[in-house]
């Protein structure tokens, strides 16, 4: 089982890879313009794919943080996820009021105010743009964070064996 762990690493950053091209693909082709919750959904994927390719060097001690972290980065992306699907399921009178689009809050706010509008998201994160097989993209990625989750916590528990030592004390 151990074996398979940095094949798994190699899966993971290779399926966050797949899913931000998917993203810029539908923001660039499709003219999707992403919500501040979906741009931090992006940038949890970007950490978890670092944080994947980091785990296959063959540093041995520090698997268990990088696999750690893509754990604590795909629970965040769970989180956020599923505030935006749940801000989709409102009624129409309960959805927040809709702010300005991401894009003026990063070039005009502050950086605090800016994170949190890409944490808790505003009215714009409850509108439905796309779906496929009745999921939206944030039930999509909700699946995928999930994904990701368990296969973090397979490599973090099987690293592996340890490599050869050159110097025995």
């Amino acid at each position: 089982m151990a074996a398979y762990s940095s094949r798994i690493a190699l899966l993971i950053a290779l399926v966050c890879a797949g899913l931000l091209a998917t993203a810029f693909y539908m923001e660039i082709a499709l003219n999707l313009v992403p919500c501040a919750l979906c741009l931090g959904q992006r940038m949890i994927f970007a950490v978890i794919g670092i944080s994947s390719l980091i785990y296959m060097l063959p540093f041995y001690t520090s698997r268990f943080l990088f696999s750690l972290s893509c754990c604590i980065a795909s629970a965040l992306g769970i989180w956020l996820a599923s505030r935006q699907l749940w801000l989709q399921s409102l009624p129409e009178n309960e959805i927040p009021s809709c702010g300005p689009d991401i894009y003026f809050i990063i070039e005009r706010f502050p950086i605090i105010d800016t994170l949190q509008n890409m944490l808790f998201g505003s009215g714009n994160c409850a509108e439905v743009q796309w779906t496929f097989l009745s999921l939206s993209i944030p039930g999509w990625t909700l699946v995928f964070y999930i994904l990701i989750f368990v296969s973090s916590v397979w490599i973090a528990i099987f690293k592996g064996a340890r490599p050869f030592k050159l110097f025995k004390n």
